[in-house]
C-alpha cells in the first residue's frame, strides 16, 4: 500500500489496517486523524509522536496483543505472521535457554503486571534473555519509558512492512 492509498482509505479502514502495526485504537485513531501524509517518513514521525503520546492504559491496550517471547503468535492474521518472524531468535533457543525464557517472562510479569515487550528482530533468545534480566532491575517508570521505546520501535518496523519497504 502506498502512503495515497492509505490517505483515501475510509477512517475504519484505515484504522483496521493501522492496528496490525500497533493495537492501540488511540494510536490507530490518531494516526489515521493525521491523513494525509505526503510519504511514509511522515507518517512514520506522526506514528512514533502518537505512540509518545498515548496514555499508560492505551499502551496497556498495545501490549495486550503481544506474545510473550518464545510464545509462538497463533493464527494466520498479518500481526501473528508478523510477530513469528520478529521473534524467529527466541523460536531457535536451546531447551535450557526456552525454559529460562518462561521464568524471566514469569518473573517480568509479575514485577510489571504486563508482557516484556522488546523489538526482537534481529535478536538472539540469548540477547532478549539477557535484556529482560536486566530490565527486572527497572523501576516502574524507567521501565514504561523503555517499553514505549520498544513499542515505537517494533510498531515503525510494522509500518514499513505494512507499507512494503
Amino acid at each position: 500500500m502506498s502512503p495515497a492509498e492509505f490517505n483515501a482509505l475510509p477512517a475504519p479502514d484505515a484504522e483496521r489496517e493501522l492496528l496490525t502495526c500497533n493495537a492501540s485504537s488511540a494510536w490507530a485513531r490518531a494516526v489515521t486523524a493525521a491523513r494525509p501524509y505526503a510519504d511514509l517518513a511522515e507518517l512514520r514521525e506522526v506514528a512514533a509522536g502518537a505512540v509518545a503520546a498515548l496514555s499508560w492504559p492505551d499502551v496497556r491496550q498495545a501490549l495486550d496483543a503481544h506474545p510473550r517471547i518464545g510464545e509462538r503468535a497463533a493464527g494466520t492474521s498479518r500481526e501473528a505472521a508478523w510477530s513469528r518472524r520478529e521473534q524467529s531468535g527466541a523460536a531457535s533457543a536451546d531447551e535450557q535457554t526456552a525454559a529460562a525464557l518462561v521464568e524471566a517472562n514469569r518473573a517480568y510479569e509479575d514485577r510489571f503486571g504486563h508482557v516484556f515487550l522488546i523489538f526482537a528482530s534481529g535478536r538472539s533468545a540469548g540477547q532478549m534473555l539477557a535484556a529482560a534480566r536486566q530490565r527486572l532491575a527497572n523501576d516502574e517508570a524507567a521501565e514504561r519509558e523503555v517499553v514505549r521505546d520498544e513499542l515505537t520501535a517494533i510498531t515503525l518496523l510494522r509500518l514499513d512492512r505494512l507499507f512494503g519497504t
